[in-house]
């Protein structure tokens, strides 16, 4: 019987070719999307479930009042730690990942992630240790663990246990090589324990410092902790602080703000973290979903365009289906053939998908800067998962559609006059334009809102400004006057810049353009605090930048207070603190007495998620912040650029800096990596538009051609009696013209509602129009009377006789 079935379904690909590739195809273009989306959706669920203590680590955020959630907290905040019985381990984490270099018997190698946290690290993070042990792995300062790697990288075949090396200026020895057994919220590259000073409340008295990790016994018990952490707070810094200043604490909360406590469990990190507070950062939420949803929808596209073309393609095999009733197949033998036929189908769609995610999986890493492959029990689980779900969903209902045929009805030859199944075939046309609808429009909203963050006016020009990264030798940070040796170098080398042909103009700041920086710093303004973004900047950074001053003045050379009590402030810093007269004011930036010089356009430094931050700019030697520069902006002329970076870098890597490598970066690329996310999003949305609007088209065709060809003898007569080509075309192509305004009007809706709140996500954004909808609408009906015409036109062209001559 199987071998009957093989023969049938052998004869029916031979005798259909186009529309068994039409089938196959759609349907492995459907499953491959949805392997992409699974393949991202289980790379994102697998960081940190390896780790058996995911559940009872956590990581402590502090929010003060409007400011920001961030993972630095208190040293204050280690004794009251150590009292609270449901706290096993506390893990105080410098910075997470610095970079520098390990030395080794002369052998030096770059590493990128280096960490310094407290000895308890791996009791959180139990890395499968290669060589020594975890216990004694950070024992004291001098004692340093590294990746498996890095230990093939620096010490080749040896066993690294017990060498030294040398890494941030120090001395180490190793204790410990590991490996990270799959992905990981912190996935360092070389741990340290170098934190004695810097958890001694006498030495390091920030308010918001080091990160901590605590390790909790009683996970259900949690929000004790979270509680007393408040109370620290409120206690230590409220409290004494309104004894200070003599005023009730309510006075002193109500200025400095209210202290909020978040403890996130390591499980939710990656995915439903407040804050970037791990060093691998966070998953995006949304766009993953995104991923997920319009992958299955195309996948339904594909099992509705394949079931539209089988039900289609059954009245041709109706006959078939009328005689082997007549020889004693039951309706049972008839719903297992085709439903073996779909098997075979979809065997051959799956087999194709994953030759199209094989070729095509380096593109999607690169497009989602990930590492994805084809492995994991897990993903072929999910496989035969799609797999059955397909063949129930695609096959069973055609199946029962054919066996249910009128055996009499369809060997007399009345059955292609039936209208049985035709409304659920254009039912399914229907939602298959309405897809098509929403992609269409979906992704020329998303194209617009790129298109005008891409074009919006930032507050600065990028373009042609190279941000360059600034390494200090370690001795620099040494001994006194660190800020003061720091600043020399620098305009050392801004004065060689200078001299450089193509070299426009030279400064920098205390600034990043990559959105990543959120922290806000303590402003005062009549005994009242304002939290704001406080930026340190040499002389000419905003004419560098060209950020406006649309009142008062910039920092100048001529003027020594400049550098000493002098700042400006944006138009959001400005409306925060309604100053009316601001010129001259006085505000305080912590205890350092200011006075306001002038006022700065608004520009953007964060992702288009967020408002304009409120800032306060200071020269960069009035705080004594010098010692923080690790960039120089550098302004080219505008010919021969490619010559002028060369010369840059040749100055550079002889006179600046022979031990990193030359490293820049362009300020217009920098920012507009803060929605990479979204430009992810406009591609994928335009990717799938394409691929929906292909399968949607499949079906169009093959339901236009099979609905034509049963009309052939009432358009053969038709013609007999005098109809003209053009009458006929209107009359076969407007029901589908019809179909497709039913189509685009239910996709309506959906697509204003999803699309909206996806503009929400923005703090700039456009409004919707009617032009992606009168645009959508165009493209969907041109297509369909494309593909309609085109069938219809061919077939008022045919020989009448053919289909006359028996009658």
């Amino acid at each position: 019987m199987i071998l009957n079935y093989i023969n049938i379904f052998i004869y029916q690909l031979k005798h259909n070719k186009l529309f068994s590739t039409l089938n196959i195809l759609g349907l492995s273009i459907g499953i491959a999307g949805l392997i992409f989306a699974l393949l991202y959706w289980n790379d994102e669920h697998s960081y940190n479930k390896w780790n058996p203590e995911k559940d009872n680590v956590y990581q402590v955020l502090v929010q003060l009042s409007d400011m920001p959630a961030v993972a630095e907290n208190s040293v204050r905040l280690k004794a009251y730690l150590e009292n609270d019985p449901n706290v096993e381990n506390i893990v105080y984490a410098d910075n997470w990942y610095k970079k520098d270099k390990i030395t080794y018997k002369g052998k030096k190698e770059t590493v990128n992630k280096i960490i310094n946290v407290e000895s308890d690290f791996f009791s959180l993070f139990p890395f499968k240790i290669i060589h020594g042990n975890a216990a004694s792995a950070l024992k004291d300062g001098s004692s340093i663990a590294i990746s498996e790697d890095i230990s093939k990288r620096v010490f080749g075949n040896e066993n690294p246990i017990g060498k030294q090396i040398n890494c941030l200026s120090a001395m180490f020895t190793v204790r410990a090589v590991y490996r990270v057994p799959d992905n990981s919220s912190i996935m360092p590259n070389v741990v340290m324990n170098n934190m004695k000073d810097l958890v001694d409340i006498n030495k390091n008295r920030g308010l918001f410092v080091l990160k901590i990790l605590l390790k909790i016994k009683d996970p259900s018990k949690i929000d004790v902790t979270k509680i007393m952490l408040e109370k620290v707070y409120y206690d230590e810094i409220i409290v004494k602080s309104s004894k200070e200043a003599g005023m009730t604490p309510a006075e002193m909360e109500k200025k400095i703000g209210h202290f909020k406590i978040f403890l996130e469990p390591l499980s939710d990190a990656r995915l439903h973290s407040i804050a970037d507070g791990y060093p691998e950062g966070r998953g995006n939420y949304q766009f993953l979903w995104i991923m997920a949803g319009l992958s299955v929808l195309i996948l339904i596209l594909s099992i509705v365009n394949y079931i539209n073309m089988a039900t289609a393609n059954a009245i041709k095999r109706a006959k078939e289906v009328g005689v082997r009733k007549i020889l004693g197949a039951s309706k049972n033998d008839i719903v297992l053939q085709f439903i073996f036929e779909t098997v075979l189908i979809c065997s051959f769609s799956i087999l194709l998908a994953l030759v199209i995610v094989e070729l095509t999986l380096p593109y999607y890493n690169n497009f989602l800067d990930k590492n994805l492959m084809i492995i994991g029990s897990q993903f072929y689980l999910q496989l035969i998962l799609i797999f059955i779900l397909t063949i129930l969903t695609a096959g069973i209902f055609p199946a029962l559609y054919v066996s249910n045929f009128e055996t009499i009805k369809v060997l007399k030859g009345n059955f292609e006059r039936s209208k049985n199944g035709i409304w659920l075939r254009n039912g399914m046309l229907i939602f298959q334009f309405a897809i098509a609808a929403f992609f269409i429009i979906g992704s020329n909203i998303v194209y617009e809102q790129i298109q005008y963050l891409t074009n919006k006016d930032l507050g600065f020009k990028g373009s042609q400004v190279l941000a360059v990264s600034l390494n200090f030798p370690s001795s620099y940070y040494e001994g006194d006057e660190i800020g003061k040796k720091i600043f020399s170098r620098y305009t050392a080398i801004k004065e060689e810049l200078s001299k450089i042909k193509g070299v426009d103009k030279v400064s920098t700041g205390l600034v990043s353009f990559d959105g990543n920086d959120t922290s806000l710093a303590p402003i005062w303004y009549k005994d009242e605090l304002f939290k704001q973004k406080a930026i340190g900047l040499d002389y000419g950074m905003l004419d560098l930048m060209k950020i406006k001053i649309i009142k008062g003045r910039d920092f100048d050379k001529k003027i020594a207070s400049d550098t000493t009590s002098s700042v400006l402030i944006n138009e959001t810093a400005l409306k925060l603190m309604n100053i009316k007269d601001p010129i001259n004011t006085e505000i305080r930036i912590g205890n350092q007495p200011m006075k306001i010089i002038g006022i700065v356009k608004d520009f953007n430094l964060l992702s288009p998620e967020s408002a304009v931050l409120p800032m306060t700019f200071y020269h960069i030697k009035s705080l004594d912040m010098a010692g923080e520069i690790n960039t120089v902006y550098i302004k080219l002329k505008s010919d021969n650029i490619q010559n002028t970076i060369s010369s840059i870098e040749d100055f550079w890597k002889t006179k600046v800096d022979t031990e990193y490598p030359f490293q820049y970066d362009f300020v217009d690329k920098q920012y507009a990596r803060t929605y990479e996310t979204y430009t992810k999003q406009k591609n994928l949305f335009s990717l799938l538009n394409i691929v929906v609007i292909l399968i949607a088209l499949f079906g169009l065709f093959s339901l236009a051609s099979y609905s034509i060809q049963r009309r052939m003898k009432e358009i053969a007569i038709r013609k007999t009696l005098g109809a003209e080509t053009n009458t006929l075309l209107k009359e076969l192509s407007k029901q589908y013209v019809f179909y497709c305004i039913i189509g685009f009007l239910t996709a309506l809706f959906p697509v204003y509602y999803f699309l909206k709140k996806w503009l929400d996500n923005f703090a700039f954004r456009i409004e919707i129009s009617v032009f992606p909808f009168i645009l959508g609408f165009t493209i969907l009906m041109v297509l369909t009377l494309l593909i309609v015409l085109s069938r219809a036109y061919a077939a008022a062209k045919t020989d009448v006789l053919k289909y006359l001559k028996y009658e």
